[in-house]
């Protein structure tokens, strides 16, 4: 998204080294030139571009080329319209199908055929949604943020950030998308029942205290 705000801090940057670690075994076991996608999912606030930062920097380093795609941009209501539309048609409607999933399918099907895209990007600011054009043929590797990128098919590598939004009120309080309307509260639980449903997909955990773990406990070491 278009003028974001980004809040890296050492927690983040810990739990990319060990994702990395992790993501250049999974690597090496492909054929040489596959295209690689990893998704890092989690409630408002949990760090999940803080995290897809970090982890795009590492593999930066490796000589690798990576391109972060924010599903945030893909929502079919833009932002200024999005409290809006919720509140007309129920909060039952708040979920994974809000997304414009054949949109988002169509632009990960274009980064593994290596071809350009015309993708959606909001801005932050103005909260339009413009058209931003990508040529996938030289990225190597794509991350995937945001509240449901794991339910994507076809991903190599699914981070679960299991914080809720009880535990990210002061992150969303500093990065300015805090929002007292008790409104607001009722999407952010909508919003975790959701999330609640896709953890299962996780290959790797990012606990509470934000330490990486795997699908079945076990600390992964940097």
């Amino acid at each position: 998204m278009l003028g974001d705000v980004l809040l890296i801090n050492d927690l983040h940057k810990e739990a990319a080294k060990a994702i990395h670690k992790t993501l250049l075994k999974e690597l090496s076991a492909k054929r040489k030139g596959y295209r690689f996608i990893v998704a890092i999912s989690g409630e408002s606030g949990a760090g999940k571009s803080e995290l897809s930062h970090s982890l795009a920097l590492l593999l930066k380093k490796e000589g690798m080329r990576v391109k972060i795609l924010h599903t945030d941009n893909y929502y079919k209501v833009p932002p200024n319209l999005r409290t809006q539309w919720r509140r007309e048609k129920g909060i039952q409607k708040v979920g994974t199908n809000e997304y414009d999933w054949k949109l988002l399918n169509r632009n990960i099907r274009e980064f593994k055929e290596g071809r350009e895209a015309l993708m959606p990007c909001v801005d932050v600011v103005s909260k339009q949604t413009d058209k931003l054009i990508t040529d996938f043929s030289d990225i190597d590797i794509l991350v995937v943020d945001g509240l449901y990128a794991i339910k994507i098919k076809n991903i190599d590598l699914r981070i679960y950030i299991d914080l809720t939004y009880h535990d990210t009120k002061k992150n969303r309080g500093h990065r300015g998308k805090e929002n007292n309307d008790p409104f607001r509260f009722e999407v952010l639980e909508m919003e975790h029942q959701h999330m609640l449903a896709l953890k299962p997909k996780a290959d790797l955990i990012v606990n509470k205290e934000y330490q990486v773990v795997s699908a079945n406990g076990h600390h992964v070491e940097e």
